[in-house]
């Protein structure tokens, strides 16, 4: 009798994660071919695809114990084209084009950090000593979330029509901004640092299904709400990880 088990070969587990993440890649790039045509809402449409693709390929990876070095490698080329040059490409066409001097730079910073961002982020993935990520933070603003916050004058913009937000004197220091909190050393919310009261638990049920239905009846609207609050949670985020740093600083003591 055959032992299958022992052909060579990759299993099939392994590969699924994987296109996963190259389909991450090639949805978030498309974003850019949409922008070129002036179809601003297919560009962003396209780069929160590959933000929820983004998410899927991990739990995937990790419910079929497909992990491995490759697949990490690979999510982090696709966060660079899909969250970070994509959106500093669309933001060019869709105003930074028409800043005197600097908004090719301000675009290409934008990118530039993006890239940093993930090579920490792969430098440090097998060093132990990573305090914010054993308090279960992350370390400044994730790719897809900063993708979100520079997106965020066009979704406003998608919605109420303002002007404003057009202005390349707003949108360029934005984006520096936004490209600055991707590679700051700010403690921000992950997943597994967000925890919901039992107290709480039909609250927040109730805050996903009034969100859901926003985002069936209004996207743009749920978007820009879901990013503000993101936005606005990141010194709350920093506030957080303090207490935890000191409390385990006075369990140390203790001990």
């Amino acid at each position: 009798m055959n032992d299958f088990s022992s052909r060579p070969g990759i299993p099939l587990r392994a590969l699924a994660p994987n296109a996963i993440t190259a389909l991450a890649l090639c949805t978030g790039l498309s974003g850019a071919w949409f922008a070129m045509q002036g179809r601003w809402e297919n560009a962003v449409a396209a780069m929160v695809i590959a933000g929820v693709l983004d998410v899927m390929d991990g739990r995937v990876a990790r419910m079929l114990k497909g992990e491995s070095r490759f697949g990490a490698e690979l999510d982090s080329l696709s966060d660079v084209i899909a969250f970070g040059a994509t959106p500093a490409l669309v933001m060019y066409m869709w105003v930074l084009q028409d800043m005197p001097r600097f908004g090719w730079t301000i675009s290409v910073f934008f990118v530039l950090c993006a890239a940093l961002r993930l090579a920490r982020f792969n430098a440090r993935i097998d060093t132990e000593n990573q305090p914010h990520k054993l308090a279960g933070f992350n370390t400044g603003v994730p790719s897809p979330p900063g993708a979100a916050l520079a997106l965020l004058p066009m979704m406003i913009w998608f919605e109420t029509g303002a002007e404003w937000v057009r202005d390349y004197r707003f949108l360029g220091p934005w984006l520096l901004l936004c490209a600055v909190l991707m590679v700051s050393n700010v403690a921000t919310y992950s997943w597994s640092s967000i925890k919901v009261r039992r107290s709480l638990r039909f609250m927040a049920l109730a805050t996903v299904g009034l969100f859901t239905a926003t985002l069936v009846a209004a996207p743009w609207v749920a978007m820009i709400g879901a990013t503000i609050v993101y936005a606005a949670l990141l010194p709350f985020s920093a506030i957080s990880y303090a207490r935890v740093k000191k409390a385990r600083r006075v369990q140390t003591e203790a001990a």
